[in-house]
């Protein structure tokens, strides 16, 4: 009688109770909430199996178009406002500009706000704009028929109008001059000491006036074509955005971790938490939550809809089996993945019966156990 009771009593509680204590979802109530034939749920299921986990490894990288597009062949070379001139000029045949100590050379020129310098004999020369080689052409023109045949050398001893910032997580930020030979951004980058974080952990952003592109450092450094030439006036700055992976559930530890430098498998992320808890996590279930991109979603025939994130899918892998460790080592993990390890049905319903018996003190056995749980 007391143990008929006793079953009666929770089986009441068991339908009259709505919410239990645990880590997250069960795994049936992860199913019940995907995309089905029937319905459009708020996500995809997908299970997992070598075939698929090798070619979700073979998808090409997410396309970065912005570096390339901001690519620049305009001369970093130009003569602006602030810049510091050495001008030279030779006159054969006369001693207007005699050579002194340092040579036939003007005391360094400063371009003034109006973007001009004073030559002797030929007044305020305005250079803004120009290269050295147009600079020294003008200069050269403005002496004709006061000095003969004058031959004119301009360059540029500091060079403020040809430089770009560089800024964020770099050892040395600050203002860098662009050479003439049109640095590219891993010259600039390298020329401010490098980053200080993994290329894997920074993100590359170039402002250029009302226009703003972005790429990883990782693929700025082994794509070619993301090694952009810079344009003067260019803000470099490089973002720091670590790749992190979240955990939880049955797992021996529970975490938010980072990916280290290069690719990172399922497998490798499993034991980086300690791995599954052996006494509570369904291990048929083991389940990664992952915003897809659109295009490969698409090849793998997930008609889901894309939110602003991606296409929500939850991949599903079943580690009871030995094949299945197979796929967890070829399974990649990506940035603000979720892997979660739901509990057994034997485990819910053992917390089940803690947690009715830290209300009620009713006293229960393996024989109730099964006649809730067969």
């Amino acid at each position: 009688m007391t143990r008929t009771a006793a079953s009666l009593m929770i089986v009441a509680l068991l339908a009259g109770c709505s919410t239990l204590p645990r880590d997250g979802p069960s795994g049936s109530n992860v199913v019940q909430g995907a995309t089905t034939a029937e319905r459009l749920g708020s996500y995809a299921i997908v299970d997992l199996d070598f075939a698929l986990s090798e070619h979700l490894r073979t998808v090409p990288p997410r396309s970065f178009k912005g570096l390339s597009e901001a690519f620049s062949d305009e001369p970093t070379d130009i003569i602006g406002i602030g810049d510091t001139l050495s001008v030279s000029i030779l006159a054969p045949g006369t001693n207007l500009f005699a050579a002194g100590d340092s040579g036939p050379s003007l005391p360094p020129l400063i371009v003034d706000r109006d973007g001009n310098v004073p030559i002797p004999y030929a007044g305020s020369i305005n250079v803004s704009g120009l290269t050295p080689g147009q600079a020294a052409a003008s200069i050269r023109r403005s002496l004709a028929g006061k000095v003969a045949n004058p031959q004119v050398i301009v360059t540029q001893t500091t060079a403020a109008s040809n430089s770009v910032s560089v800024l964020g997580e770099v050892r040395t930020p600050g203002r860098k001059i662009l050479a003439a030979n049109q640095d590219r951004l891993l010259d600039v980058i390298a020329a401010a000491g490098g980053s200080s974080r993994s290329i894997y952990d920074v993100d590359v952003v170039i402002m250029r006036g009302e226009h703003t592109y972005s790429a990883p450092l990782s693929l700025v450094t082994t794509t070619f074509g993301e090694n952009i030439r810079l344009q003067r006036g260019d803000q470099v700055n490089l973002t720091y955005k670590p790749r992190r992976f979240s955990s939880f559930g049955a797992f021996n530890a529970v975490a938010r971790t980072e990916i280290p430098p290069g690719p990172l498998t399922l497998v490798e992320a499993l034991s980086g938490v300690g791995g599954l808890d052996s006494n509570l996590a369904n291990a048929r279930s083991v389940l990664v939550f992952r915003f897809e991109r659109p295009e490969v979603a698409q090849a793998l025939g997930i008609n889901q809809p894309a939110t602003s994130r991606g296409v929500p899918v939850v991949y599903r892998l079943n580690l009871n089996e030995g094949q299945g460790f197979f796929i967890a080592s070829n399974f990649q993990i990506e940035p603000d993945d979720v892997i979660y390890a739901p509990r057994a049905g034997a485990t819910e319903m053992r917390k089940f019966f803690e947690f009715v018996q830290s209300i009620t003190r009713v006293v229960y056995d393996v024989s109730v156990t099964s006649t809730l749980n067969p």
